[in-house]
């Protein structure tokens, strides 16, 4: 066994989007392509001497692979020793969960979440630093520098390492200890939830279905639902990971999650509906007949937090990324602390969670999440619901309503247009913000636009300033709409465009969405002139 050093050129095209670098699985089979990125990555860290990293992903096609690679990178850079999820499982919040537990200095995460899988799928890999989050710019970018520059790595010709026995084993003097990927985390949420009193309430007879959508969710949903709690078997459905998510989509979301909303409009609904996502960060939250937005989901934990034993003192604050609805806003005002407005990405959620700042994040993109790890975590969102229905004796929709009655209702939906050309894409915002300067004061449809920007952030922390983050209409009564260029995607671009409208009156809560967003939605179409410059008469998705 001996280090090797191999010649190699740079790959265009290596710079991290908003969750680490996301490719098509053929990109990333390029001989030397996922070499150089991770060589990167080792560069950018410098002397790993006696370090702890984590390693795991979702499970998707490839995940075994990269594994193995990285593995023999990261032994020729001297690091000490690698905690791996078995058969290369972790979920992105496990991982997360995993480095803080055990003081590790950093992680690096095999997913491309939400997106398609298997040979003709997506792939994706990021960074995380040792407080558990995703890298910051300064690191991502010093990645991309390397990308650029890179004219060999160095990688152990040692034979694979078994992934599929827990244990300890020795790849050119560092230590490899394969752990149960589920293990450290169902301890978290032992501690952070009234497991006591969701075993009751199952006990009781409590109905449930968890849609794992075939990725890495399923084991840590049945391990704890299934196994913890004493929900009965079949409770979690689609739990087996699969390299292709068995061909779905695994976006937790009413178009993807078909399946799961049909069965909760059924005549035999179970009370509670969830699915998470392809590597667990995300989750939808389902009552019968009723599908909670994320927005709502996070206000309304905020609201109820003081069930969960471990947010019974009460929470610090609240962060939610500005495209997310301002439904948080309201309960923070409430509440006498602070909500935070960032850009999206779960790595700006970080240094306020580090400050002790916030206690709650959220993104509209079906992400929430606590301090308790720095990623946002599907699982935990159930399990807080769980929580919430048990403390309560209340259905999801009972909730849902009296936190509207109480609050007021914030009308929101997200419209997708995926795969466009990205010239044209760029070309569209570019002649909004030329507009913006001229939009604030003027009257448009029922509305008067109170504020037109593109959202710059001040860390208030590090003071660090993140720019062009998205283009805001406000009107004067807080509806908003937001247009953004999606960092997620691997083909063309997507275009989001977010509208959001606020009702006080509880005789007004039952309109349908898109109805009640109607005049937003035309608005939008006249100041942007989305359909005519993408060439897309409707959204790919809607949610």
């Amino acid at each position: 066994m001996t280090i090797q050093t191999v010649a190699t050129t740079p790959f265009a095209g290596q710079r991290p989007g908003t969750s680490g670098l996301r490719k098509k699985v053929t990109e990333f089979q390029q001989p030397g392509y996922l070499e150089n990125f991770v060589e990167a990555i080792f560069l950018t860290l410098g002397d790993c001497t006696g370090r702890t990293l984590v390693l795991g992903g979702d499970g998707r096609y490839f995940n075994r692979q990269a594994i193995q690679t990285i593995l023999h990178i990261a032994a020729a850079h001297g690091v000490a020793r690698m905690l791996v999820g078995r058969g290369g499982i972790l979920s992105t919040p496990a991982v997360s969960c995993v480095i803080r537990k055990h003081g590790a200095f950093g992680g690096i995460v095999l997913s491309a979440s939400h997106n398609p899988g298997g040979p003709d799928g997506d792939f994706g890999i990021k960074y995380n630093i040792e407080n558990g989050g995703p890298a910051p710019e300064r690191i991502t970018e010093a990645v991309y520098a390397h990308t650029q520059t890179l004219s060999s790595y160095r990688i152990s010709d040692a034979p694979p390492v078994d992934l599929d026995a827990l244990g300890s084993s020795t790849l050119e003097g560092m230590r490899v200890e394969v752990i149960d990927p589920v293990a450290d985390y169902a301890e978290l949420m032992g501690r952070l939830f009234d497991f006591d009193a969701i075993r009751a309430l199952f006990a009781r007879g409590f109905t449930m279905k968890f849609d794992g959508m075939s990725a890495v969710s399923g084991p840590y949903a049945k391990a704890i639902i299934e196994g913890v709690l004493g929900a009965p078997s079949g409770t979690v459905i689609n739990g087996e990971p699969l390299e292709d998510f068995g061909g779905h989509h695994p976006d937790p979301n009413p178009v993807n999650a078909a399946e799961l909303i049909a069965l909760m409009n059924g005549p035999d609904a179970p009370q509670l509906g969830a699915a998470s996502d392809g590597d667990a960060d995300r989750n939808m939250i389902v009552g019968r007949g009723i599908a909670v937005t994320p927005s709502d989901s996070l206000a309304i934990i905020a609201a109820n937090a003081t069930v969960a034993p471990g947010y019974a003192a009460g929470i610090k604050g609240i962060a939610r990324s500005m495209p997310t609805s301002t439904a948080a806003d309201r309960v923070a005002e409430a509440l006498g602390i602070s909500c935070f407005e960032t850009p999206t990405g779960w790595k700006y959620f970080g240094n306020l969670m580090d400050a002790g700042m916030v206690t709650l994040c959220g993104e509209e993109s079906y992400g929430t999440g606590s301090d308790h790890v720095r990623e946002k975590d599907g699982l935990w969102a159930v399990l807080f619901w769980l929580n919430m229905l048990a403390a309560t004796g209340k259905p999801v929709e009972q909730i849902v309503r009296e936190h509207w009655a109480r609050f007021g209702r914030n009308y929101y939906s997200r419209h997708d247009y995926e795969a466009v050309d990205a010239g044209a894409a760029d070309a569209m915002m570019t002649a909004l913000r030329e507009r913006l300067s001229t939009l604030a004061g003027q009257t448009l449809g029922d509305y008067r636009v109170a504020l037109a920007d593109d959202f710059v952030y001040t860390d208030p922390v590090d003071k660090s300033i993140a720019s062009k983050q998205g283009v805001r209409i406000v009107m004067s009564d807080g509806s908003r709409i937001v247009f953004r260029l999606s960092g997620t995607g691997t083909e063309g671009a997507t275009v989001r465009l977010y509208l959001e409208r606020y009702e006080a009156d509880p005789a007004r809560h039952h309109l349908d969405t898109q109805e009640a967003l109607s005049g937003l939605i035309t608005i939008a179409e006249n100041v942007s002139g989305l359909r005519q410059r993408t060439g897309r008469q409707q959204p790919s998705v809607i949610t």
